[in-house]
């Protein structure tokens, strides 16, 4: 055992306590893949995040994602919380402009987005409707009627989300998941807010197999949502997501659109910073 850096953060928010919690171990070199998922389910959290030198040319550092169920090929808030926390801990990107993460889905741009970092959406590796009896075991997830369901489609981009559109905001706040009927899917639902609200959209994002099957706020689901929604003009080019609001947290994700990228951004604010020993 040996001490190595660590550090927990709060992401996508400016508050401490109301967005998503990460851990990062900085120096996680000698680590096995058992310590690694050991210390994710010691942790409990949704992800910790251990942070490596690259093995390709074009990274900055490269990135493993765990929860406590297994590794994630990528993740949204764990890519903008172990940015952060590499970044205080002096790393030096080779770009002044953005940094290169390397993770299980290749190359991932991030950057600076004035006092947050936002992240280039990776593109969708399944995509377009789910067939019917996914369709259906969603609308029995959500404990709603088939006609209540606007589009269920495919946005995975490293997890296997299927993303569902309700007809508002108030309507996707007003869930109760059958988590039981929900097993085997990872979900997400978006609805949109009245014209002139601080947040154009509210997200849930449910993981029945996860400690906590609700996620308070998640990148890599809003990464996927944005590609299809600009994509079919239920999105503008920039809008603001509110998520985390049926567990008391105040999440915010900043999505924009420049030329053929979408990025995805947030505040992240420092809670804890130490060492572990592993």
């Amino acid at each position: 055992m040996k001490s190595r850096r660590f550090a927990q953060v709060d992401v996508f928010t400016d508050l401490a306590l109301r967005g998503n919690a990460l851990a990062v171990v900085v120096d996680a070199e000698g680590l096995s893949d058992a310590q690694m998922q050991a210390l994710a389910c010691w942790t409990q959290l949704s992800e910790t995040t251990f942070l490596l030198p690259p093995s390709d040319p074009a990274a900055d550092y490269r990135l493993r994602i765990f929860t406590p169920a297994g590794e994630l090929p990528f993740a949204g808030h764990p890519t903008l919380g172990s940015a952060h926390v590499w970044l205080s801990h002096g790393g030096a990107p080779r770009r002044a402009d953005e940094l290169v993460q390397q993770c299980g889905v290749g190359l991932v741009r991030v950057r600076r987005d004035g006092a947050r970092l936002a992240f280039a959406a990776p593109p969708l590796r399944r995509s377009g409707p789910v067939e019917a009896a996914l369709r259906e075991q969603v609308a029995r997830s959500l404990r709603l009627a088939e006609q209540d369901l606007l589009d269920v489609v495919w946005v995975a981009n490293g997890p296997p989300w299927i993303g569902a559109r309700l007809r508002s905001a108030a309507a996707v706040l007003a869930l109760q998941p059958d988590y039981s009927a929900m097993q085997g899917l990872e979900l997400g639902v978006v609805g949109a807010y009245p014209e002139g609200a601080p947040a154009q959209f509210e997200v849930r994002a449910f993981v029945p197999g996860l400690p906590q099957p609700e996620d308070p706020v998640t990148g890599s689901l809003n990464a996927g949502l944005a590609q299809w929604m600009m994509g079919a003009g239920l999105a503008p080019a920039a809008y603001v997501v509110s998520q985390g609001t049926a567990l008391q947290r105040a999440g915010r994700v900043h999505v924009r659109r420049q030329g053929d990228d979408i990025w995805i951004g947030g505040d992240i604010t420092p809670l804890i910073q130490g060492q572990i020993r592993l």
